[in-house]
């Protein structure tokens, strides 16, 4: 993230808010609608693709550059959120940096063993309920459990609304 490419605080209350964006993965795989979770690089807990704002990409554009660089993963972005959780990420120097995540569906198109991040992450298809366990933030749980992605990617018709 220090690379110069994230924009954008926002100041709430006494605390700022750091915006980021984030992609929930999804694929039909045998009738059955899955999602990817991928772990943190810090404490190796189950996480979506997703981080800052990335200058000269909108909202969707930066969950779907994150999709591939810390899963491998390319498809279709739908442009409209699922929604928004918050948490706290802990920092190097121990500090809790509050963060608020938009959350925007991708349609899996396809998926790469080589990626930016290969080697940091796990990578592992669940079902939504079984993901919403998986996961420790209550926002994305709730995302996750509700998550209905209308038609699959490969029937020819387009995302539907979200």
């Amino acid at each position: 993230m220090g690379d110069g490419r994230h924009i954008g605080m926002t100041s709430i209350g006494s605390g700022e808010i750091r915006p980021q964006c984030g992609a929930i993965c999804w694929r039909l795989e045998g009738g059955e609608l899955q999602v990817l979770l991928i772990t943190s690089r810090d404490t190796g807990r189950w996480v979506i693709p997703k981080g800052g704002r990335i200058e000269g990409l909108d909202d969707a554009g930066s969950a779907a550059q994150e999709a591939w660089e810390e899963a491998g993963i390319q498809g279709e972005i739908a442009p409209q959120p699922l929604g928004s959780f918050t948490y706290q990420k802990i920092a190097k120097n121990a500090a809790s940096i509050a963060c608020e995540v938009v959350v925007f569906p991708l349609a899996v198109e396809g998926m790469s063993d080589s990626f930016p991040e290969r080697g940091q992450r796990k990578r592992k298809w669940f079902t939504p309920d079984m993901a919403a366990r998986k996961v420790a933030e209550p926002g994305l749980r709730e995302i996750l459990v509700r998550f209905d992605p209308g038609p699959g990617p490969d029937d020819g018709l387009p995302l539907g609304d979200y």
